[in-house]
């Protein structure tokens, strides 16, 4: 497969669930949302809160504001719609208590948004649905199955969707033009947008598909340096790969990877990637993918474009909606009537984003 090229969430200070997720959603996501074996089943009965009166009021917050037991369970059963994984954490007081600061800042930041992120979110709001109705109506029990194994209704995602997009909307609308230039260039200082043009032979120590062992690493460094020296003797690059690279997601390419983002790759790769002279092949480079012979053929920062400003947008508008959430919270919050964790341990955390940065799918050159 090729390296993954979703959004990443780079300067985050966390990662939210579905509820800020939604707005970067994408069939790439949803694909990675599958049930896999020995993962726990979803079902209304796996409710974060299994006991207790549906109509119980669990949180108050200021201006009235007030989270039912009914609610809040759809808040977390639709994140387990997305991220299935979920489901061994529902009973965790610290889990549980995430997911409430989650879900109240949401609510009080979405009801302060005007008109035009309203006009624009409802947008958003529409293309998301259809696309998530289209993926999941496709799978075996469609669309009607997913909501009774997760115990919500279709206006459960949507009315989260919609609550995201607004939050989303309004923190976004703060982020000035300076405030991205500023990211931008911090950034790009860190590397964090070079991008190159990289052929590689891996001779991996693992089977792709099966992780069954394939060689030591003596032996698959000698391997390594057998392609080198067949390269060094005036070998063909791409013939070479599609004949020892046990990469996947390039051998049949010649090896290549074109103008991908160097931040992607393991750290070894990508260090490799980052300071190799151009167009020489390398000495072996060992990862924990075992050894690799590369060739960098162009490298370059990736320049501001109107796609890349989005993002980083996005990224500020994260970062601030979780120091809200972090700062304002306690002062907003009333009466919290969820168990509490015995010892400070952080919450776990995920979201359709996160599975899918968490995909097997990924290649050996890929983080």
């Amino acid at each position: 497969m090729l390296p993954n090229k979703t959004r990443r969430q780079r300067s985050s200070s966390k990662k939210w669930m579905v509820g800020l997720a939604t707005v970067v959603l994408a069939f790439s996501v949803l694909t990675a949302c599958g049930k896999k074996d020995g993962e726990a089943t979803s079902s209304p009965a796996a409710s974060a809160a299994a006991t207790g009166n549906p109509t119980d009021v669990i949180a108050t917050y200021k201006d009235g504001g007030k989270i039912t037991r009914a609610e809040f369970d759809s808040f977390i059963n639709v994140n387990k719609m997305f991220s299935p994984q979920l489901a061994q954490y529902l009973a965790d007081p610290a889990f549980q208590q995430d997911m409430l600061k989650q879900m109240v800042t949401f609510r009080v930041l979405s009801s302060k948004v005007d008109d035009k992120v309203k006009t624009d979110s409802d947008k958003q709001v529409t293309e998301q649905m259809k696309a998530i109705t289209d993926y999941f109506g496709s799978q075996e029990g469609g669309m009607d199955k997913q909501l009774k194994d997760n115990g919500i209704q279709l206006k459960d995602i949507e009315d989260l969707m919609r609550m995201s997009f607004y939050t989303m909307g309004s923190m976004e609308a703060k982020i000035t033009d300076q405030a991205v230039q500023d990211s931008y260039k911090e950034q790009a200082a860190a590397h964090a947008y070079d991008i190159a043009t990289v052929s590689h032979i891996l001779i991996s120590l693992k089977d792709a598909a099966t992780q069954a062992d394939l060689r030591t690493k003596d032996e698959a460094l000698a391997r390594a340096k057998e392609v080198k020296a067949k390269l060094d003797a005036g070998g063909d690059f791409a013939e070479l790969a599609k004949q020892y690279s046990d990469d996947p997601g390039s051998k049949d390419a010649g090896g290549t990877y074109k103008d991908a983002e160097i931040s992607q790759w393991v750290p070894e790769f990508g260090q490799a990637a980052s300071t190799l002279p151009l167009n020489k092949i390398s000495d072996p480079v060992e990862s924990t993918f075992g050894y690799h012979i590369m060739k960098v053929e162009s490298r370059s920062t990736k320049q501001l474009d109107d796609a890349l400003k989005t993002e980083i947008k996005s990224q500020l508008a994260e970062k601030s909606l979780s120091e809200w959430a972090e700062t304002e919270f306690p002062k907003v919050i009333e009466t919290n009537n969820l168990p509490k964790p015995e010892a400070a341990t952080p919450a776990p955390s995920a979201s359709p984003a996160a599975s899918a940065a968490a995909s097997p799918s990924a290649s050996p050159a890929a983080k």
